[in-house]
């Protein structure tokens, strides 16, 4: 039997994954679909709903311990206990560990490892600690390898449907499959937890995550009130910046959750279906007047440097960190000479949007933000 870990508990377990501190710790679909332009475009979904006690979901259950969940593709039967699960993408394995409940094969968004997971805390990030024996590597969210998931037989498959919809017609003769809505992590987590026969757990785990961000926001406040407005940008080289339009994701909503005023250049249609633009860096000094900026980072090139998990962080924002410091128009503004720029990867934020990534943002945005000057 799997038992439910509490966020305070899944910080321990993730605060050991790889020794990385906080502070460290670190969409090409996460970055190019979450955050930027993608082959999918995410960006024009709707916008992430915060964390709600509403315990109402689309889901329904028989007496014969069957039960039909709603998803993005319809309606798909789940009976008894799913013991095989294969789950693609990062933000479907978060909810499913949150859980307490171990996969069977993964897809993650970004070839970070090849080969099978036979050391899931060196070659995962930041859920690789949760993972408590070798798994399968099923290919990528986005291209699944349709081989190896017929070959570990699966009794339940997750996934999203931004990423994954193009499969879900082969995926779903393997096994039952929920493909589910990245922009709603509030009922992927029931649909998820109803699939697995967790509901009271995810209610629970929504309830505590709710009180951390109620928490986090009057830790905040003296913060928030005296530099409140934040530039919140993507980015993996400064050539290629992107900001929201919408606090589409947990990167930009929690930071508004948090009391924080986002700022846009002058002009900006936010009423725009999408919700990300492209940014010349010559637009930065219009963004002058903000407090501060954050950074939100990648770099999915390189992989095969990429050797174990203790060096996510620095893989992910060193080569952003030179480019911003060499660069004269970045050093000009006053955030800048103020030294309120922070670099975050944007993989934690915006692969992990549901309990887990809340809490291990919450941590790096209070180790960076609220640090000693």
């Amino acid at each position: 039997m799997f038992k439910m870990r509490s966020p305070l508990k899944v910080k321990k377990l993730i605060n050991s994954i790889k020794g990385l501190r906080l502070c460290d710790l670190a969409i090409v679909v996460i970055v190019a679909i979450l955050l930027d332009r993608g082959c999918t475009n995410l960006a024009d979904q709707t916008p992430i709903r915060p964390f709600a006690r509403d315990p109402g979901a689309a889901i329904s259950a028989d007496s014969a311990g069957c039960r039909m969940i709603k998803h993005q593709h319809g309606a798909t039967q789940i009976c008894g206990q799913p013991q095989r699960i294969v789950v693609l993408g990062p933000y479907v394995l978060e909810p499913l560990l949150a859980l307490g409940v171990q996969p069977i094969g993964y897809a993650d968004h970004v070839a970070f490892h090849q080969g099978d997971y036979t050391d899931p805390r060196q070659q995962i990030p930041y859920l690789g600690g949760l993972i408590t024996q070798p798994i399968a590597n099923v290919g990528l969210a986005g291209n699944p390898s349709i081989e190896t998931i017929l070959k570990i037989k699966p009794d339940l498959i997750l996934g999203s449907d931004v990423v994954s919809a193009s499969h879900y017609d082969m995926l779903s003769k393997i096994a039952p499959t929920l493909l589910l809505d990245y922009y709603d992590p509030v009922e992927s987590l029931r649909a998820i937890a109803q699939a697995v026969n967790r509901t009271e757990q995810a209610q629970r785990l929504l309830n505590q995550t709710q009180q951390q961000i109620e928490a986090a926001r009057e830790t905040f406040a003296p913060l928030a009130a005296i530099y409140p407005k934040v530039v919140s940008l993507s980015t993996s080289n400064l050539r290629d910046m992107w900001i929201s339009r919408k606090s589409a994701g947990l990167c930009d909503s929690l930071l508004e959750e948090l009391g924080f005023k986002l700022v846009f250049p002058p002009g900006l249609n936010r009423d725009n279906s999408s919700a990300s633009m492209p940014l010349s860096i010559e637009i930065l000094p219009q963004l002058n007047d903000a407090d501060s900026f954050i950074l939100l980072g990648h770099n999915f090139n390189d992989l095969k440097c990429l050797k174990e998990m203790e060096r996510f962080t620095d893989h992910q924002l060193a080569k952003l960190k030179q480019k911003w410091q060499e660069n004269k128009i970045t050093q000009s503004l006053d955030a800048s000479q103020a030294g309120r720029v922070y670099f975050i990867p944007a993989y934690l934020c915006a692969g992990l949007p549901g309990a887990i990534g809340t809490e291990l943002y919450l941590e790096e945005l209070k180790q960076q933000l609220l640090a000693p000057s």
